[in-house]
């Protein structure tokens, strides 16, 4: 068990800045190499973590000693790629963040890439460690007695600027619902403790990014959209995306229903886009609605303003870190997310991207194995 774990930090832009925050915050941890090859990001991440050693490459950041696991934030498509080449250099524990792959054709090199690899694999699913969303979790069986509706409602910003403008294509995010959703299609998963076999969605490209041009080309990524997911037990979801919604108070709704009840969790964007004159942002708050007898009942959820501060996701990325770092020094056997969760949570984007721009209904089977159906 390390005396201090040293983390490896491939990637940070701006979701990679807010872990290193977040893993400052940790007792007993630091970052001892990154690597950013843009030099703005890197300038960046070195105010974060001065004394962090940079280098460039990921060939060289694993040459240094001083390393027990490492995270990759890199864009999309360079997880796999960045994954094969830690395997076959030193395979450390790695935290991967969301989402795990982008490709279809990729699913082959991950299958051989979990049968070879002999350290733990966790995929980043912040919105798990949301505190409100880990209430609700805790609480819905006995809220609902068992999940036959699920409702997932993200409204939110649109897509922030990244380097090189990555996120605007779906070649490198995925597609939204690739690089936005996954989180919630692991949502659902994990709580309807079933598989998806059916997945349809409708969405377009209908406010954003429209009068934007890079090197010539408008992004096609979709800004808006509704999923539907009918599960193994006969469960279903709903995903309600829209990202010109920034109005709103809260920006992630989950409701639950089963034949006990409703529970559901509200959880309010990032505190620094709230404007001043409103006051102090919301807070998250969890709502229990029995059936019998009737008898709505809320409580706030607070964060710590500290876990707000270093991030946008209500404090969650410090809990994924908290619990990836028991892992790594062996205190929690196995991930809590693992190398499957990531690949069915994409497998699900993937289908609702294929359904979206089809207008058909995709069956899912066994994982890596879809189809559409009329």
């Amino acid at each position: 068990m390390p005396a201090k774990v040293r983390y490896g930090v491939i990637g940070c832009g701006m979701m990679g800045q807010e872990h290193l925050r977040n893993i400052a915050l940790l007792p007993d941890t630091e970052v001892s190499v990154i690597f950013e090859p843009d030099a703005e990001m890197s300038a960046r991440a070195a105010e974060i973590t001065p004394a962090a050693k940079f280098v460039s490459s990921v060939s060289d950041l694993l040459e240094v000693d001083e390393l027990d696991c490492i995270l990759i934030a890199s864009p999309n498509h360079c997880h796999v790629p960045q994954m094969q080449e830690i395997r076959q250099k030193r395979p450390l524990p790695l935290l991967v963040e969301k989402p795990l792959f982008t490709d279809p054709k990729e699913q082959a090199e991950l299958e051989a890439f979990k049968a070879a690899y002999p350290a733990p694999i966790w995929v980043a699913m912040e919105y798990r460690y949301m505190p409100a969303i880990a209430a609700l979790i805790d609480r819905v069986e006995d809220a609902t007695g068992g999940i036959k509706m699920l409702t997932i409602r993200e409204h939110r910003f649109p897509f922030l600027q990244k380097v090189g403008a990555w996120n605007r294509f779906n070649r490198y995010s995925g597609g939204t619902f690739v690089e936005k959703c996954c989180h919630f299609f692991d949502l659902m998963r994990l709580m309807t403790k079933s598989e998806p076999v059916r997945v349809m969605a409708s969405a377009g490209q209908d406010a954003n990014h429209k009068d934007e041009v890079y090197d010539g080309e408008q992004p096609d990524v979709l800004d808006n959209g509704y999923v539907i997911v009918d599960f193994e037990n006969g469960s279903r979801a709903l995903l309600d995306l829209c990202m010109f919604a920034e109005g709103s108070k809260y920006q992630e709704e989950v409701v639950a229903i089963g034949p006990d009840g409703k529970i559901e969790a509200f959880v309010p964007g990032p505190g620094r886009f709230w404007p001043e004159d409103l006051g102090e942002p919301p807070v998250a708050q969890l709502v229990v609605s029995p059936r019998n007898p009737k008898r709505p009942h809320s409580i706030d959820i607070p964060v710590d303003p500290a876990l707000l501060d270093a991030g946008d996701h209500n404090g969650s990325t410090f809990y994924q870190h908290e619990r990836f770092v028991a892992v790594v020094r062996g205190e929690i056997d196995l991930p809590e997310v693992t190398l499957e969760d990531g690949w069915r949570a994409v497998e699900m984007g993937l289908a609702a991207q294929q359904s979206a721009r089809s207008g058909q209904v995709v069956t899912l089977s066994t994982p890596g194995v879809s189809s559409v159906a009329c």
